[in-house]
C-alpha cells in the first residue's frame, strides 16, 4: 500500500510539472501573467503601514497568489517549476493521499490577497488537489489599496499610481487635464505636492496674506508645469525615453534646471534645461534598439528557464 501512494506522488508530481510546462508555452507571450507575486515587491509598491497579527483563519486556496520567498520555485499557480522539488513535494502529497493532518501553514495578508511566509509545497499539493480552503496563522499588513486576485505587477503597479493620483486630487484640488499628470512609477505625486508648496511659498513673499491652495496650484501650472509639458511636446523629447511619460519628464527637467542654475547663474533658461537633460540622459534610436534587443533574449531565457 505504501509504495502504491509513493507512486500516485510521484505520478502527481509528474502530471503537474507537464501543467507547468503547457503553461509556460501557452503564456509565451505575457510571462508576466505565470509569475508569481514576489511579497517584498508588492511591498515596495504599497508601503503597508501597519502589521497585525490575525491568528489562526481559514482562508480560500484561491486567494494565495503569491510567496515571501520561493515565488521563482512556483508558478501564479503554485505549480513546481523545477525538478529538485520533487522530493518536498511528494512528502506532502504522500500526507494528503494518505489523509495525514499537516501543521498549519503561515501567510500574510495584503491588500486582501495572501502570500506564504511557511508552507509553499503544502499550498501547491492543495491548489493541484482542487482544497478550497486551507489553516492558517495569518499576519495582515495594512494597505488601502485592493488587490485583485488576477493583478499582475505592472497591474498593481498601475493600481498604486492611479490611487496616487486620486489622492493628490483629492488633496489639492487639481482641476486640469488629468492625462497630463500620468507617472511611470509611484511616489512622484508627493514630489509634486512639494513643488507647489515650494512655489507657493515664493509667491507668498509677495504678498501679505497667505494666498490659498488653489491659487498656488493654478500659478504653478501655467506658469511652471505646463510650459515645461509643452516643452517635452514640442522638442518631441520623449521619444528618447521610452516608458516613460512627460510628468516623468517634468520632475527630471526641474531638478536639472536646478542644479544648472547653480552652476551657471540664473538666467539659464528651461528649454535649454530640457534640452540638456534629453541629450545627457535620453537614448537614441540605436541605443533603443540594442535594449529591445537585449530586452527580448532576457524574456525568451527566463520562459524557457
Amino acid at each position: 500500500m505504501i509504495q502504491h501512494h509513493l507512486d500516485q506522488a510521484a505520478q502527481d508530481f509528474n502530471r503537474v510539472r507537464v501543467r507547468e510546462a503547457f503553461t509556460r508555452l501557452l503564456s509565451f507571450t505575457n510571462s508576466d501573467s505565470r509569475a508569481m507575486l514576489s511579497l517584498e515587491e508588492v511591498k515596495e509598491l504599497l508601503h503597508p503601514k501597519s502589521e497585525t497579527y490575525l491568528g489562526m483563519r481559514t482562508v480560500p486556496v484561491d486567494r494565495i497568489v503569491g510567496s515571501e520567498g520561493r515565488y521563482r520555485d512556483f508558478n501564479r499557480r503554485f505549480l513546481p517549476r523545477y525538478e529538485y522539488l520533487r522530493t518536498r513535494w511528494m512528502k506532502v502529497d504522500l500526507a494528503h493521499i494518505q489523509d495525514v493532518i499537516l501543521p498549519p501553514i503561515k501567510l500574510y495578508e495584503l491588500g486582501g490577497l495572501y502570500f506564504v511566509r511557511d508552507g509553499n509545497h503544502r499550498v501547491s499539493v492543495a491548489k493541484v488537489k482542487g482544497v478550497m480552503e486551507i489553516d492558517a496563522e495569518v499576519v495582515s499588513l495594512g494597505s488601502e489599496i485592493k488587490l485583485d486576485g488576477a493583478m499582475t505587477r505592472q497591474d498593481i503597479l498601475e493600481s498604486v499610481i492611479g490611487w496616487e493620483q486620486a489622492r493628490f486630487m483629492e488633496k489639492t484640488g487639481y482641476q486640469f487635464p488629468p492625462e497630463e499628470l500620468k507617472f511611470s512609477e509611484p511616489g512622484r505625486y508627493d514630489e509634486l505636492l512639494q513643488h507647489i508648496l515650494t512655489h507657493k511659498y515664493f509667491i507668498n513673499q509677495s504678498f501679505r496674506r497667505e494666498i490659498r491652495l488653489e491659487q498656488a496650484l493654478a500659478s504653478w501650472y501655467y506658469n511652471v508645469f505646463k510650459p515645461i509639458i509643452d516643452i517635452i511636446k514640442e522638442e518631441g523629447l520623449l521619444i528618447r525615453f521610452p516608458g516613460r511619460t512627460a510628468a516623468d519628464l517634468y520632475v527630471w527637467i526641474v531638478q536639472h534646471w536646478d542644479a544648472l542654475k547653480q552652476k551657471y547663474g540664473h538666467d539659464f533658461s528651461m528649454v535649454d534645461a530640457a534640452r540638456d537633460y534629453a541629450h545627457r540622459y535620453g537614448k537614441g534610436l540605436w541605443a533603443q534598439f540594442l535594449d529591445a534587443v537585449y530586452g527580448l533574449y532576457l524574456a525568451i531565457t527566463r520562459r524557457i528557464f
